[in-house]
C-alpha cells in the first residue's frame, strides 16, 4: 500500500478518509514495524451532527484511555475527544490510577464501585513525537478522534498571567498541531483552577480573553482550525458574567465557544437559552444531563467539595435536567454543523459501558441522530 494514502477507520467508522503528505513536519520513530502513516486530512463534515464521547469516566475508564475508548466503541460510538495529557509522560511511567480509601455507598441496584487494587498499567505515551503509533491504535480499535484537547501535561494553564502567556499559547498550539495530524479541525481548552469562592476577578478576565484571543489567531491562522473555550465549574470561566465578558472580548473568528449543557446548567444557566444567544459561535457541545429539578439553571451550584462519585450531578441523557429535543431543534433549524460530544464525569451506579449504553440508545431513539 502506498504510505502516501492512508484508508479510513472503516466504512463503519466513517468511510474512506483521504490523506496527504506534509514534507516539513517528519515522521516519529517506527513502531512494531507497522507501516508508517502519512497525515490524515481534515475532510468537510458529511453529517450535520458527529456524535463523540470523551473517555474520563470515573468509576471504571480512570488510567488507560483505551479501555474507554474500546468500550464505548462496542455500544455504537465511533468518534472520541480526549485530554491530550492523557498521552504524555508520567513521572513515574506508570497511568494514573484512583487510589482513593474512601466508603462507596450502594445503589438501588445494588451496585457499588470498587477503587482498584494491584499494580497501576504502564503508561502509553504518545505525546508529542509517536502519533503514528496513536494513529495506528485507533485504527486497531476502529474509532477516531474528534479533538485532543488542552495542553501538554506539564504545561501552563495559566491563561489570567500575562507572565506566563506565550508558555499557555505554546503549551495549547503545539498539543493542537499534534491532533490537526489526525483530521481533527478544532480545538477546545479550559482555563485553569478557580480562585475561590468569589469567583474569577475582572482584571483576570481582561488578561484570560487576551491569551484565548491571541491563541485562537495563531489556530485560525497558521492550522486553519477552530479554537474555543470549554466554561467548566470550578475553572475560571464558570459563571454566566465570566462566559459572557470572555465572549464579548474575543473576537468571534478567533474564538468560540464550547457549550457543556451540564455545567452551564450547574453553573445556573440555562444551556437552550445560551445556545440561542451565541448560535454558530458555538464550535462544540458537550452533551451531559442533569437532575430533573436542576432543569434551566440550578438554583444549587455545587461547591468543589462535592464528592461526585457518592454524590454525583451528571447523568447519562434522558434525566431530564437538559432539554437536548429542544437544542437539537434550534441546530437544526440554523443549519448547524460540528460535534456532539457526550461526556459523563462519574458513572458510580453501573459500569461507564453501560452508563455509555443508554446515552446511545437517547440519542438513537429519541434524538433520532446516528452515531
Amino acid at each position: 500500500m502506498d504510505r502516501r494514502i492512508f484508508f479510513g477507520l472503516s466504512a463503519a467508522a466513517g468511510g474512506l478518509l483521504a490523506a496527504r503528505t506534509v514534507s516539513a513536519q517528519p515522521m516519529g520513530p517506527a513502531y512494531g514495524g507497522a507501516p508508517k502513516m502519512d497525515v490524515q486530512k481534515p475532510l468537510i463534515q458529511q453529517q450535520q451532527f458527529r456524535i463523540g464521547y470523551t473517555t474520563n469516566t470515573r468509576g471504571g475508564w480512570e488510567g488507560d484511555p483505551f479501555v474507554g475508548i474500546s468500550e464505548a466503541r462496542d455500544v455504537g460510538f465511533r468518534y472520541f475527544e480526549i485530554f491530550g495529557s492523557s498521552f504524555c509522560a508520567t513521572q513515574d511511567g506508570l497511568e494514573y490510577a484512583p487510589r482513593d480509601t474512601q466508603k462507596m455507598k450502594p445503589w438501588e441496584n445494588g451496585y457499588s464501585w470498587k477503587y482498584p487494587s494491584g499494580a497501576r498499567p504502564k503508561r502509553e505515551v504518545y505525546y508529542p513525537d509517536r502519533w503514528e503509533a496513536l494513529q495506528h491504535r485507533m485504527y486497531e480499535i476502529g474509532a477516531q478522534f474528534t479533538a485532543i484537547t488542552g495542553g501538554a501535561a506539564d504545561g501552563s494553564v495559566a491563561f489570567h498571567d500575562p507572565a506566563q502567556r506565550q508558555a499557555v499559547v505554546d503549551n495549547h498550539f503545539n498539543m493542537t498541531r499534534f491532533s490537526r495530524r489526525f483530521g481533527c479541525d478544532h480545538q477546545k481548552t479550559n482555563t485553569g483552577p478557580r480562585k475561590q469562592p468569589n469567583g474569577t476577578p475582572l482584571e483576570d478576565l481582561k488578561e484570560i480573553a487576551k491569551t484565548c484571543d491571541l491563541l485562537g489567531k495563531r489556530i485560525r491562522e497558521e492550522l486553519g482550525m477552530k479554537f474555543g473555550v470549554h466554561a467548566h465549574l470550578g475553572s475560571q470561566i464558570q459563571n454566566e458574567h465570566e462566559t459572557l465578558y470572555v465572549m464579548e472580548n474575543t473576537r468571534p473568528e478567533n474564538v468560540g465557544l464550547v457549550l457543556d449543557t451540564g455545567h452551564i446548567t450547574m453553573a445556573g444557566m440555562d444551556p437552550v437559552a445560551l445556545a440561542k444567544k451565541f448560535g454558530h459561535r458555538v464550535i462544540e457541545y458537550h452533551f451531559k444531563d442533569t437532575k430533573r429539578e436542576d432543569r434551566g439553571g440550578t438554583k444549587n451550584v455545587p461547591l468543589p467539595t462535592r464528592d461526585m462519585m457518592n454524590d454525583p450531578y451528571f447523568y447519562p441523557l434522558g434525566e431530564g435536567g437538559v432539554d437536548f429535543p429542544a437544542i437539537v431543534s434550534y441546530l437544526k433549524s440554523i443549519a448547524w454543523r460540528g460535534h456532539l460530544n457526550v461526556e459523563l464525569d462519574t458513572s458510580p451506579w453501573r459500569p461507564p459501558k453501560e452508563s455509555a449504553r443508554i446515552t446511545a440508545n437517547y440519542i438513537r431513539n429519541t434524538l433520532k441522530i446516528d452515531l
